[in-house]
């Protein structure tokens, strides 16, 4: 199936049964299985290469944020069609957990709720949600090791004591920023960030009890999902905040829409 963009009437149009040379986004049918982020990861649907990027801004934002969303026959069936591919793929039936970001759109919500048809009452679910500036942390220790003390093939460190003195210092600027930043929009500065795979509980668990409950489950399987996967980003959150509890689980990540070449970027 596809979808096409109706220029004159200003509207995206849903084929179920045909694909076609002008369509946006097709369903990734068998070959939507990359391996991303260490973790086995799956995706509905993908973007045609030559789509103009203000249309597929707006065909995200449609999806995002629809307020019809229950009511609208095409796009319930075009969520639906990807969730049923995933089951086929994985069998939800074995699938204990359910964890994803909060969300301002009500797309998570309509997968969570479709998904329950196929995992309950087995299945229990957790959100995450972004941690107040103030408590973000940066994993100075991480970075001396991976970064600051590097050294060269002839044995000689990359960076001299007062070039790393002044990493140090503009890290600390940085998390001071950071701290003092509005909740809203702290997100966009963590991920465009340099120092990103070093900065910590960026997300944090809704409650104590979803945190206790992570902790104990040991070696199930877990399914991450989250809606538009573009930069990866918030998957790769989500798995650092799990891998400090626990590191036992079978772990899936399902994304509605994505990209083969996410793999790439979350390496």
């Amino acid at each position: 199936m596809g979808v096409t963009f109706d220029i004159e009437k200003n509207c995206f149009v849903f084929d179920f049964e045909h694909d076609g040379v002008n369509d946006i986004i097709r369903l990734t049918g068998e070959g939507y299985q990359v391996e991303a982020f260490g973790k086995c990861f799956y995706y509905g649907y993908e973007f045609s290469d030559e789509v103009d990027g203000n249309v597929r801004s707006a065909f995200i934002k449609y999806v995002k944020f629809s307020e019809s969303l229950p009511k609208n026959e095409n796009l319930t069936y075009f969520i639906q069609k990807a969730i049923n591919n995933l089951h086929k793929k994985i069998n939800l039936y074995d699938y204990d957990l359910v964890i994803m970001p909060e969300s301002s759109s009500v797309l998570n919500q309509y997968m969570l709720r479709y998904i329950y048809r196929f995992s309950q009452p087995t299945l229990q679910y957790l959100e995450l949600v972004k941690s107040m500036p103030e408590n973000i942390t940066f994993d100075i220790d991480a970075y001396e090791k991976q970064y600051l003390n590097d050294t060269l093939e002839n044995g000689r460190p990359r960076y001299t004591e007062p070039q790393k003195l002044e990493v140090k210092k503009s890290i600390d600027t940085m998390m001071d920023l950071i701290h003092k930043k509005d909740y809203f929009t702290i997100a966009k500065d963590v991920k465009k960030s340099r120092f990103r795979p070093y900065i910590q509980h960026f997300l944090q668990f809704k409650t104590e009890a979803d945190k206790e409950l992570c902790a104990a489950i040991k070696q199930q399987n877990i399914l991450i999902i989250d809606d538009i996967a573009t930069s990866g980003s918030t998957l790769n959150e989500i798995l650092r905040t799990l891998r400090i509890l626990n590191e036992d689980n079978r772990i899936t990540i399902f994304s509605l829409i994505g990209r083969k070449d996410l793999m790439v970027e979350s390496m």
